[in-house]
């Protein structure tokens, strides 16, 4: 660190970005807290059969502001929320109800980081006066001099690994965003809050979307749509076995998944899971799970990190879901802003909507949006 940096730390009001604020802090640094107020936890409420009350265990919640309020105050450094939701609905909200009733399936939290939580957090830092600013995310981010790049690598607590959320930040973040917890593992941030005094040391990690609650993601489409005045579009359509044969019909294509297995509305004896959804058509495909693997995927609206483009093929691990263990593949350029990625051995559920990101061994090279 240099001397007299001012940091501003992105506070979540959970224990890793607290812990973050309070390392930082201790260190010497001038630390400035900043909260961003995404979502209206109450504003669907009681609709569609949303909760009335927000359920414990979302991200960006009042309770979570009010807890990274307290640490502000327990640290000594000053503290802003920072109100942007009109941003949050327009950049992560309504792209996620677009992509779901185009029948391919977002990843918000990619939208979100960003978007949101670097692009726009880094503009309100720099109005503070902040050089830097530091985030609870686990990854690493150092400097390559030889490559002159920034390069986002994967954290030291694998089980916590965040960098698949991250692949979409430009070297300019990258080269202002700190990751303290990148060689930390999560008992370790644990034992550092309680060593802060901080009061929520031993809170859980949020685990749903902060704006779905529950996780069910067509209640909240139903409310959402509702609320602005807008209908459902018209996309029911035929239940086709891989054979072709018309086995049924469904009443929408955001009501699928690649892969899902539950609510296919017809019934089998075997398991059935879905395949693919065609827009065009309206029709969702259905067979066995053997029939889920394929081992070729397009990937476009990229952004790299290790490297300033892909100009010839490239051996990679390729991480197609969060909890996806990256597969060896070869990456390719596949005409403007697009790559095909061939890996070695079939992948399961490839679907279109989530993200594409591709390593070299620790180090994110970096990744797109699947076709």
């Amino acid at each position: 660190m240099t001397e007299n940096t001012t940091i501003a730390v992105a506070m979540s009001g959970g224990v890793d970005s607290s812990t973050v604020a309070a390392m930082l802090a201790q260190s010497g640094d001038t630390v400035v807290g900043l909260t961003l107020q995404l979502w209206d936890q109450t504003r669907l409420a009681g609709k569609h059969g949303i909760p009335d009350a927000p359920k414990a265990g979302r991200c960006c919640s009042l309770d979570d502001v009010y807890d990274a309020r307290r640490v502000a105050e327990h640290l000594g450094i000053p503290y802003y929320v920072v109100n942007q939701e009109d941003r949050f609905e327009q950049d992560v909200v309504r792209p996620f109800v677009s992509e779901y009733l185009a029948g391919r399936t977002p990843v918000p939290c990619s939208l979100c980081n960003n978007h949101l939580k670097f692009d726009q957090l880094l503009q309100t830092a720099r109005s503070i006066g902040a050089d830097r600013i530091a985030t609870g995310h686990y990854a690493i981010n150092e400097y390559d001099e030889a490559r002159g790049r920034w390069i986002l690598k994967r954290p030291a607590d694998l089980a916590k690994d965040q960098t698949y959320f991250l692949f979409g930040l430009t070297q300019a973040q990258l080269s202002r965003t700190l990751f303290p917890l990148g060689h930390m593992t999560k008992p370790d941030v644990r034992a550092a809050a309680r060593s802060a005094g901080l009061a929520l040391a031993e809170k859980p990690d949020s685990q749903e979307i902060c704006f779905i609650s529950g996780g069910d993601y067509k209640k909240f489409l139903a409310a959402y749509l509702e609320e602005q005045g807008e209908k459902f579009p018209e996309s029911a359509g035929e239940l086709v076995a891989s054979s072709g044969e018309v086995i049924g019909r469904h009443e929408g294509i955001s009501n699928f998944t690649v892969g899902q297995r539950k609510g296919l509305g017809v019934s089998s004896p075997s398991p059935l899971y879905v395949l693919q959804i065609d827009p065009a058509s309206h029709r969702v495909t259905v067979g066995a799970d053997a029939e889920l693997g394929t081992r070729t995927l397009r990937a476009h609206r990229l952004n790299w990190i290790s490297i300033p483009d892909l100009t010839a093929p490239i051996r990679v691990r390729a991480k197609i879901r969060h909890r996806h263990e990256p597969a060896w593949a070869v990456l390719e350029p596949a005409g403007r802003d697009e790559v095909l990625v061939t890996f070695d051995e079939p992948q399961r559920a490839v679907t279109p909507g989530q993200s594409a990101v591709f390593y070299d061994g620790d180090q994110v090279v970096g990744g797109g949006w699947i076709v």
